[in-house]
């Protein structure tokens, strides 16, 4: 008998975000998991018609190959859940960070075409649109972000290299910068969603340990409007009741060095926000997550249960 469960297809499923994501659905009876055969994993034509079969396609694909699945989609009316950097700021597609704002889930709930965030980005835009927004920052604000992820976040490649014995660099006892000579593919989403009126100064690095991510925003006493305080609680009151974003009580020191362990959220779809007053009025700005969780494949869960009214925590730990 056919199934009346909505079809999700996962195109480009051995990738790192793909491969979570149907790791993450696999044990749900709620959705029916299409699937191609292996000899036919990169075969055009086939994965047209799986996604053009699909009630909803999850794109974990290079940008052209995901402008190519999503116009397939629109022509077999499949909607779709784009995992990529091609699309997260183009018009008519819906920004798939439903804590964004009071409207964004409605917004992904009814959506055809969701983009799926950056990793990056949801740690930064959960941090600072809340304060634009109350005016606690100014959108010229000149902000610097400091960014640690896992290696995991630059794919196959990058996971091959960090974990070669021939690099060493499993064993390096510091974090490695990069982009530092360019402008990186995440600062246009940031801008954009976080209401700023100018770039922000982005480092992000990379760290000896596979997954976890943690997103620094320091901000000089100079460009707050208000008190550490007033900003933890701008903060919590914007997440209360929220099921993957938590704001961590008090905005005094660390309580140690383990504190801010960027591996702290890993295997969940969790978010934990800090806020650190220093004497001088000087905050800083602190988001944990799991860079192949809530920076990726657990927030196109989140997007794909909305999109599918299926309850936005189905299957997703923490």
């Amino acid at each position: 008998m056919p199934s009346n469960r909505p079809k999700v297809y996962i195109d480009g499923h051995v990738g790192t975000t793909g491969l979570r994501i149907r790791d993450w659905l696999a044990g749900r009876d709620d959705l029916e998991l299409l699937h191609l055969p292996e000899a036919l994993r990169k075969d055009s034509s086939a994965r047209r018609e799986r996604v053009e079969e699909a009630d909803v396609a999850v794109l974990c694909l290079p940008d052209d190959a995901a402008r190519d699945a999503a116009a397939w989609a629109a022509t077999g009316g499949t909607r779709i859940v784009d995992a990529s950097t091609a699309h997260r700021v183009a018009r008519d597609w819906t920004y798939g960070l439903p804590e964004l704002d009071a409207e964004q889930r409605a917004a992904v709930r009814a959506a055809e075409r969701v983009s799926n965030p950056g990793c990056y980005p949801s740690g930064f835009l959960l941090l600072v649109r809340p304060l634009v927004d109350a005016g606690l920052v100014a959108p010229d604000a000149p902000l610097a972000v400091h960014a640690l992820s896992g290696y995991s976040g630059g794919g196959r490649a990058l996971i091959e290299r960090w974990e070669s014995s021939e690099t060493g660099l499993g064993s390096l006892p510091f974090e490695a910068p990069y982009a530092l000579d360019r402008l990186h593919k995440h600062i246009p989403e940031m801008v954009h969603y976080a209401g700023l009126a100018r770039e922000p100064q982005f480092v992000p690095a990379v760290g000896p340990f596979r997954c976890g991510m943690r997103v620094q925003v320091p901000i000089p006493a100079g460009l707050l409007a208000s008190d550490g305080d007033r900003i933890r609680e701008a903060l919590a009151d914007r997440y209360a009741g929220e099921a993957f974003v938590r704001v961590a009580p008090g905005t005094g020191a660390t309580a140690g060095e383990t504190a801010l362990d960027p591996r702290g959220c890993n295997d969940t779809n969790r978010m934990d926000l800090h806020v650190h007053a220093h004497p001088s009025g000087h905050v800083l700005l602190v988001a944990i997550l799991d860079n192949l969780g809530k920076g990726a494949s657990g927030a196109a869960i989140q997007n794909l249960n909305l999109m599918l009214d299926l309850g936005e925590g189905t299957g997703l730990p923490g």
